[in-house]
Order: C-alpha cells, then sequence, then structure tokens
C-alpha cells in the first residue's frame, strides 16, 4: 500500500467511512489500514469504539464537551460585563473586574483571564498588531577575551524622582571586566547629552574596539542602513565599530541586564530628591560596584583589579579617512543620498549627510559601501537598492 497524507477536515466523515468500511473487508490488519490512511493506530481503535457504540453518529465527530458547566459565569454578570466594557472601552480585564465585584458576589465573578475570555468571544477586545521586525535577527555572540575589546552601553530605564521629574540613567561598561565606567543621570535620552558622557569616559579610560547596544535611540535607528544614527557615526569616526543586539533580545546583553537589576534595587529604591541627589545615589553605587562587590564572573574579585585602561587614547581629533585606490569615494548629500553614475541615487543615511563613504565593486553591479572602517551594506544597481549586511548573499 502507498503511503497517504493525514485526513483533512473537510473529508473527515468521508474518510472515516472508507476506513471502516475496509476494516469490515477483514483484508487488512490494523497497522496495514493506519499506515495505508496516514493515522496511528490509537486512532484507528478509537474511531471503530465509536462506530460500534454511536453508530453512524460518530462519523460526525463527538463533542467532548460537558453538557453542563456548574463553574460557569451567570448570564446576568456577562451582561453586566458587556455594558462595563461598552461604558469603558479602553479599560482593561482587571479594572472592569473590580467594578463587577462592587455589584456581584466574588464567587460570581470570572476571572480575569476568563473576563478576557468573554471579551472576546463578543468580539470587544482588538487583537494587538503583530510587530514586524524591520532588521533581520542574526544571533550575534558577544563574549570578548580582554577589556577593552567591548564596551556595553544602555538606557536602564527612565523613572521618576521624589520632584516628579524623569531621570534617564546612562550606563556604560567593559564587557569582560564588568567595569562599571558611568552611570549618568540625564533628563532625556538624546545624542547631546549622551555625548559629553561618552567623551569625559574615553579620556579618563581610552577607547574601545566596539561598542555593544540595544537598536534604540541614540544608539541606534532601525530605519537606516546598519541602524546608524549620530551617535554611532560619531564612534566610526574615533575608530570604534557600533555592534547591536537583535531586536527584542536583551539577553544577548545579558552582563550589562544583570547590573542594572543590581542599579535599580541598590540606587533607585527609593529615588533621589531631584537629578543632583540621584546622581551621587548612582556614583556610590558605581565604587561600589567596581572596588567593594566581589563578582562571580570574575572568579569573587572586583572589576578594579581585573579592568586596564585601553592602550586607545582619545585625542578628541577627528581625522580624515584615506581610502585605498579601489574605493570610489562619494558624498552623501544632506537628504542621505548618494548620486552613482548619473542616473542612480543610492540611499544610504541622513546620519552621514556630508561625509565621504567609499563604494567598491564585489560583483558585476553589486558595490560594497564603507564608512572608513565599518562595512555599512551593498548597492545593487540592477535593483537600485541598498541592503543590509545580514540580509544580502554574495
Amino acid at each position: 500500500m502507498g503511503v497517504k497524507m493525514p485526513w483533512k477536515e473537510q473529508t473527515m466523515v468521508s474518510e472515516k467511512s472508507k476506513f471502516i468500511a475496509l476494516y469490515q473487508t477483514e483484508k487488512f490488519t490494523m497497522t496495514e489500514l493506519c499506515s495505508h490512511v496516514g493515522i496511528s493506530r490509537v486512532t484507528g481503535y478509537a474511531i471503530l469504539k465509536n462506530f460500534n457504540e454511536y453508530g453512524e453518529d460518530a462519523l460526525e465527530g463527538l463533542t467532548r464537551a460537558h453538557k453542563s458547566h456548574p463553574y460557569s459565569t451567570p448570564n446576568e454578570v456577562i451582561e453586566d460585563l458587556l455594558k462595563l466594557r461598552k461604558n469603558h472601552p479602553r479599560w482593561g480585564t482587571r479594572k472592569l473586574r473590580c467594578l463587577l465585584l462592587d455589584d456581584w458576589e466574588e464567587e460570581s465573578v470570572p476571572s480575569e483571564t476568563t473576563v478576557n475570555s468573554i471579551l472576546k468571544k463578543h468580539g470587544l477586545v482588538k487583537p494587538r498588531k503583530v510587530r514586524i521586525n524591520r532588521i533581520a535577527k542574526i544571533n550575534p555572540y558577544f563574549d570578548p577575551e580582554t577589556p577593552n575589546e567591548i564596551w556595553s552601553a544602555d538606557f536602564k530605564g527612565k523613572f521618576r524622582m521624589l520632584n516628579k521629574q524623569y531621570c534617564n540613567p546612562l550606563t556604560i561598561a567593559d564587557s569582560k571586566s564588568r567595569y562599571l565606567f558611568a552611570v549618568e543621570g540625564l533628563e532625556r535620552a538624546v545624542t547631546e547629552l549622551v555625548r559629553p558622557v561618552f567623551e569625559r569616559v574615553f579620556k579618563e579610560f581610552g577607547l574601545p574596539q566596539m561598542i555593544h547596544t540595544d537598536n534604540g535611540s541614540p544608539f541606534g535607528c532601525v530605519n537606516s542602513l546598519r541602524r546608524m544614527t549620530f551617535l554611532s557615526v560619531w564612534f566610526m569616526e574615533l575608530g570604534i565599530t557600533p555592534v547591536y543586539s537583535d531586536p527584542g533580545c536583551p539577553t544577548q546583553n545579558g552582563r550589562h541586564e544583570r547590573m542594572h537589576r543590581d542599579l535599580k534595587a541598590e540606587a533607585t529604591r527609593p529615588p533621589g530628591r531631584n537629578l543632583a541627589d540621584q546622581q551621587r545615589l548612582f556614583d556610590q553605587f558605581v565604587i561600589d560596584y567596581n572596588t567593594i562587590r566581589p563578582h562571580e564572573a570574575l572568579d569573587m574579585r572586583r572589576p578594579v583589579s581585573v579592568h586596564e585602561k585601553s592602550p586607545r587614547n582619545y585625542a578628541g581629533i577627528i581625522y580624515d579617512c584615506d581610502y585605498d585606490r579601489d574605493f570610489d569615494v562619494r558624498m552623501v548629500s544632506a537628504n542621505g543620498f548618494v548620486r552613482w553614475k548619473s542616473k542612480y541615487w543610492m540611499p544610504v543615511s541622513t546620519a552621514l549627510s556630508g561625509k565621504m563613504i567609499g563604494i567598491k565593486e564585489v560583483l558585476d553591479g553589486v558595490w560594497e559601501l564603507y564608512y572608513r572602517h565599518v562595512l555599512l551594506g551593498y548597492f545593487n544597481e540592477k535593483t537600485g537598492k541598498t541592503y543590509e549586511v545580514e540580509k544580502f548573499n554574495l
């Protein structure tokens, strides 16, 4: 016998009828018959059992649902719930359930999960839009072997201080030694406030080879080639390569996230009275974290005993880049494009406006795009589009 695909829903009744008819001919064993139609022997025996007990009705399928539900929600409660939802369409299940408890005994009021199910059943819950990642996941692995190979940076997440103002803590650390360079409370997470913090850290500790961040502003931009921002372009100009976690994968920067949990527990609960007071809490945390607290990942040593200053000093000067002779050097326009062969406009990024990029042909009509030492992506003349490195196969 040949092998068939498992039954489809629309032919279930007819397939069951054929199965029973073939079995009743007594020409096939149960194993042969089940293998022929693509079901398990357990399913085959179940079909025969139901047919013998219920006859032809068994072919339509028997419901496993209880005929009655002793713990079902009373219809009156459901009606009240639907009214509440219509009166408060933006309120969640927890709030609606609290309102039900005002008018009904607790044993009559469904759980939050059941409330949500009832609302869904009546079309009063809009499904969440599926978030489309604009960046291909490449599962990067960051495990430096020496200090200053990779630094990590992030914002812990803004919180309110006692004066009701927001604080945005910027954190910068060495991924190998766990040395925490800075925890700086900022009013906003913007480049003009972030860059001076990095400059101060670079002057004191030197430059890393790479800086690892997430994709949020001001570190990355999902709509920009190679996630470039004005801050990451500045990193490139200093000879630092920006690297990023995959979207929605904070565990790829797990060491930094672990430090954030300690920071939240020890320096924000309770928060400071104002930004100056909060900064004093952050500064004390940095001292304790680097010089007092033993780290299991460092064999119970302190980061201060493991970290070494980078040999790459920061001079605050951006030097011109000399591309090799096999590069065609072009300037990026104010709108982020490069004029190419009189008929092409190559999209790059407004973060590189006024900068010179290097273009090198690697295949017929396919060009690599570089800014200084960093490969930005590829340009395909046939499509007139630029592509991320991870989205283009040579």
